[in-house]
């Protein structure tokens, strides 16, 4: 019995140990399905040592700058954020490296001068990617650290487009004073930052002192500006440096819609803040031949990388060149088409010609070079007559079935109206297997007459202030106004009204249709046969097109007062796309915009300085600024029968605060944050 006993407890003793084991593994093993790495890391990284030290001076032999952090991080987008001012020639080697970030300076460090490298918010710890913040290191070869600060904007000169990634860079007026014309094309900025996505750059480490600004597409990193096709911006302002105490709303949030508290933080302010910089390309730009090309017999194009005021000059060599082409050139000469008239130097299988023409030299200057080329068509005389042939076996082909189909039809309505006897069918039948034998013999007509081709403009949308342009392929040699008509229809008739039919200026294959037209109206174009002939012989066939116009009571009226002188100015109605819908010049302070599509549109204006009627860029070699631009800075709804009056004064907002938001193309990059998903943990 006692062993027994003692037996039954053991046995107790180890089931009951066998069930703890089991259970612990159980519930280890379900804890290893989700398991709990402890709260999120929500705190940035912190520099806890610099060599050299943040702010020291007479720095004079620093090769590398190394800043340690107290966790691990990272650098994003070094190449686009890091910016080192003044500026390296040689480009610094930066790497981050588990807790430290080094930067290696390549170029000699110049002396008495304050070196500042700017990451912005590139450094963020590894984990999380919470960021550092805005963060500028600094330290000097001289006695002192230089702590200025100017800011601003760069925007496209014709859209007010922020541009990301320009250089921004400053001199020193004592500077300009020696190298005043030259400067820019010759000597490194002095001091530099580089635009945000919104436009936004802060040119750091000052010396008190007066600047002027600059912006550069630097293409070739020598930050001069010795290319034409760099955009540049160019002010004659002169920034005084300064500073005053501020303070800084800051607002601390209890979650994504609710906030505890404001906090004011003081801060020194450095002035100026406000600089826009308007960033354009030149339009003379280095101008060379950039290709040559004949698509067909009787075309050849020549373009040219940059436009000028001179046509160039041809010398047939294998024919004469004198009358023998209709030049149809762009508005800048820069791409130029030239029609032959000839059929005898069109058929030539190349065409071999000398050409003179205005080209850069090295000395930038545009010079007289002369060229000689071979032009062979695309498309051969053996490749069009082919296609005739082709041609000619199909329509062959065609009139045949089409003769037999006629035949046989023609049999078969004999037979049913009873015509025939029997004698008659005898010899209808030898008519037949002759006709039959003979079906090779069908005489056939020439191919149909290929009559030229055109579009007609606005067409299917026509509004009252609006005209119908004629679009040719190719230069008409003759226009016979007494072949078109044009008619307005009262009551059930058309009747002939006034109309004229002249050659657009400037462009040699489009004319346009001009009336006086009304709403709720319906006209009629009828063009007949040959009404138009190109240089080639090809007339137009008859057409006949009905126009109808909308009802008043379809479209809304936009007056547009303005404050202030802007009778040099011209006004764009902008669609949703920032592109121009309508466009009118100022009068006596007045755009008035009528026939309008119901909508929601934009504004913009700029001056026309020169009274061409078309947005002009700058030219730094010549001290002009691009033609001033600006915006309406909140959207026009406009709906059916409504008459709108709106005032605008375009100087009333900073230029970088005028395009509005949702026609603005470069949206700015998200700000980085730090992520709060402990909070978010425990919503869950």
């Amino acid at each position: 019995m006692r062993l027994t006993s003692i037996s039954h407890k053991c046995l107790h003793s180890f089931l009951c140990a066998l069930c703890m084991i089991l259970c612990t593994c159980f519930f280890a093993c379900a804890r290893m399905g989700s398991p709990d790495g402890g709260p999120y890391d929500e705190t940035p990284p912190k520099v806890v040592h610099t060599s050299p030290k943040f702010g020291a001076a007479n720095e004079t032999n620093v090769k590398r700058v190394t800043i340690e952090f107290d966790e691990i991080v990272k650098i994003e987008n070094a190449s686009e954020k890091v910016v080192i001012s003044p500026p390296q020639l040689q480009q610094p080697e930066i790497e981050a490296n588990g807790r430290r970030i080094t930067v290696t300076l390549l170029d000699t460090l110049k002396p008495d001068m304050t070196y500042t490298i700017d990451f912005a918010d590139a450094i963020v710890d590894n984990n999380e990617g919470n960021p550092y913040g805005d963060y500028a290191f600094t330290f000097s070869t001289g006695e002192q650290v230089d702590t200025f600060q100017v800011s601003g904007h760069v925007l496209n000169a014709e859209d007010l487009e922020p541009i990301k990634g320009m250089l921004v860079g400053l001199y020193k007026t004592d500077s300009l004073q020696t190298l005043p014309d030259s400067i820019f094309r010759t000597k490194p900025f002095e001091r530099i930052s580089r635009t945000d996505s919104r436009g936004h750059f802060v040119v750091k480490g000052l010396a008190p002192g007066h600047y002027r600004a600059f912006a550069l597409k630097d293409m070739n990193q020598n930050y001069v500006y010795d290319q034409r096709a760099e955009a540049i911006a160019f002010s004659d302002r002169i920034l005084s440096t300064s500073s005053s105490p501020d303070v800084r709303p800051d607002t601390v949030w209890h979650d994504s819609i609710h906030y505890d508290s404001i906090v004011y933080t003081p801060y020194t302010h450095y002035y100026p803040d406000d600089i826009v910089l308007t960033a354009f390309e030149s339009a003379l730009q280095d101008r060379h031949l950039l290709k040559s090309e004949r698509p067909i017999l009787q075309q050849f194009s020549l373009y040219f990388t940059a436009g000028s005021d001179t046509l160039p000059r041809l010398t047939g060599l294998n024919f004469n060149a004198d009358g023998a082409f209709i030049i149809d050139a762009n508005r800048h000469n820069d791409s130029i088409n030239y029609w032959i008239k000839d059929s005898l130097i069109y058929n030539l299988d190349t065409l071999h010609m000398q050409i003179d023409y205005f080209e850069t030299d090295t000395t930038g200057n545009l010079s007289i070079t002369t060229d000689t080329l071979r032009l062979t068509s695309k498309i051969t005389k053996e490749h069009l007559a082919r296609e005739y042939q082709e041609a000619w076996e199909e329509w062959t082909k065609e009139y045949k079935q089409q003769v037999k189909a006629e035949r046989r039809a023609a049999q078969r309505a004999e037979k049913e109206n009873g015509q025939e006897d029997s004698k008659q069918d005898k010899d209808k039948d030898k008519d037949k297997k002759k006709k039959k034998k003979d079906s090779d013999d069908i005489e056939i007509p020439p191919l149909p007459e290929e009559f030229l081709s055109y579009k007609m403009s606005n067409i299917q949308s026509m509004d009252p202030d609006k005209n119908i342009d004629f679009i040719f392929e190719e230069p008409l040699d003759t226009v016979d106004l007494s072949k078109i008509h044009f008619s307005i229809k009262v009551d059930t008739l058309f009747l002939p009204t006034k109309f004229l039919f002249r050659q657009v200026p400037g462009q040699i294959k489009t004319y346009r249709l001009y009336a006086e037209w009304e709403a709720d109206s319906t006209y009629q174009v009828e063009i007949d046969t040959a009404a138009f002939i190109n240089i080639y012989g090809k007339r137009s066939e008859a057409l006949k097109r009905t126009i109808r116009m909308r009802s008043l009571d379809s479209y809304s009226t936009l007056f547009v007062a303005l404050q202030g002188n802007w009778n040099d100015a011209i006004v764009q109605l902008l669609s949703g796309g920032d592109k121009a819908v309508k466009s009118i010049k100022v009068q006596n302070g007045h755009a008035d915009f009528y026939f309008i599509t119901p909508g929601t549109y934009y504004l913009r204006l700029f001056r026309d300085l020169n009274g061409n009627g078309v947005w002009d860029t700058g030219d730094y070699d010549h001290h002009l600024q691009p033609e001033p631009v600006y915006y309406y800075p909140e959207a026009l709804t406009l709906k059916a029968l409504w008459e709108i009056n709106q005032t605008w004064n375009p100087t009333a907002l900073p230029l970088a605060k005028q395009k509005p938001q949702k026609i603005t193309k470069q949206k700015p990059d998200k700000g980085k944050t730090i992520k709060n998903r402990n909070a978010e943990r425990q919503k869950r």
